[in-house]
């Protein structure tokens, strides 16, 4: 039986489950997994976990994520990527990068973030895009997250290019809005790229149609 893990550079327009179908479908096995879903917007670096390792997802998701992105100033969605629904769009000349420069500053370290209702948490049952899909709303409790590096890489607006470092948990989109709304203009996501998990990064993932039985490999903490 084939066991272990994959590292995949995820393409975007997939969801994590298309991934882990294909996976399935490659080596003919039903025990198939990731680890930390990413968005179909979302590219980079999906832990995929073969055999016996499916058991083990929560020590991957528990790893540290490192992510490039990009947001658009100037636009709020129920998203809180360019894929949302409007909620309004304001004004963004008057941002310059020291503003956004400073605001980043204000979440770097230990802070606590809503997560928002387009995400796989569960309530009761049902993953709360789920139900954001229907128009609903509910009461999330913040979540303590921990940023370690945010950086803008690239001004130009209305967008900003950027690069995190972050503790398991932490939404990227999420961040984008809560900036947004601390600028006064809103801002959304059009790009993410995860680039790291943990040890594992971008540049040793594998594209999903390249994949064969020589990219499986052992893994231990």
């Amino acid at each position: 039986m084939k066991e272990g893990i994959i590292v995949i550079n995820k393409p975007h327009g997939l969801t994590s489950h298309d991934v882990v179908a294909r996976i399935r479908r490659k080596f003919g096995m039903k025990k198939v997994g990731h680890a930390g879903t990413l968005d179909p917007l979302a590219t980079g670096v999906l832990i995929v976990l073969l055999g016996k390792f499916t058991k083990m997802s929560d020590r991957f998701m528990n790893l540290d994520k490192g992510y490039r992105a990009t947001m658009l100033l100037g636009r709020k969605t129920n998203s809180a990527d360019i894929q949302g629904e409007t909620i309004f769009e304001k004004p963004y000349d008057q941002i310059n990068l020291a503003a956004v420069e400073n605001v980043f500053r204000e979440f770097i370290g230990k802070t606590d973030q809503l997560p928002p209702m387009f995400s796989a948490i569960k309530f009761k049952g049902k993953k709360l895009y789920e139900l954001a899909r229907k128009g609903m709303t509910i009461d999330r409790e913040p979540r303590t997250i921990t940023i370690g590096k945010l950086e803008v890489l690239k001004f130009d607006l209305p967008s900003v290019e950027f690069i995190m470092e972050c503790s398991k948990g932490t939404y990227v989109r999420q961040l984008a809005d809560d900036v947004g709304e601390r600028l006064g203009c809103g801002a959304c996501i059009s790009q993410i790229e995860r680039t790291k998990v943990g040890s594992f990064r971008l540049e040793e993932a594998v594209h999903i149609e390249e994949i064969n039985e020589s990219h499986i490999r052992p893994w231990s903490d």
